[in-house]
């Protein structure tokens, strides 16, 4: 798992260095990762490209069956637009970095049947962190407030 939220984390520092939110994102289907993405909300002037989202969109046009087989991982607690992006394509595991920033609908989506790992990353948290203490606005444009 670790190796897949390291490159979830790099996707995140892409968007830092983009000027956007450092949230990243990748999707594994058999230990092999098929998408990434970050969040660029700001760098596209978009209303819905978090990472999640970009991730899905990059993937492409998958069969049903296919994101039966995969795992998202992103460095945030995915919101409630996310999730329910996770939910429609029947992702059935979701592995966090960390929702102590923000903490988007687990629990619905636990009763709906997605497994939700919650690895508590030092190293997600402290860029969420860092972010916020240097961008308060920009976070709480979004999902921040």
């Amino acid at each position: 798992m670790e190796k897949f939220m390291q490159e979830a984390i790099k996707e995140a520092q892409k968007g830092l260095a983009e000027g956007g939110i450092p949230i990243g994102a990748v999707l594994v289907k058999a230990g092999v990762i098929i998408a990434k993405g970050h969040n660029r909300r700001i760098q596209k002037e978009s209303a819905i490209l978090h990472a999640e989202m970009d991730c899905l969109e990059n993937a492409g046009r998958l069969k049903s069956a296919d994101y039966k087989k995969c795992v998202i991982y992103s460095t945030l607690s995915p919101c409630d637009m996310c999730m329910g992006a996770i939910l429609l394509y029947k992702i059935p595991k979701v592995v966090i970095g960390e929702n102590r920033t923000f903490k988007g609908p687990e629990a619905y989506a636990r009763r709906r049947g997605v497994k939700i790992v919650n690895l508590d990353s030092t190293d997600c948290l402290r860029l969420m962190q860092q972010f916020i203490k240097n961008k308060p606005k920009l976070w709480n444009e979004d999902i921040g407030k």
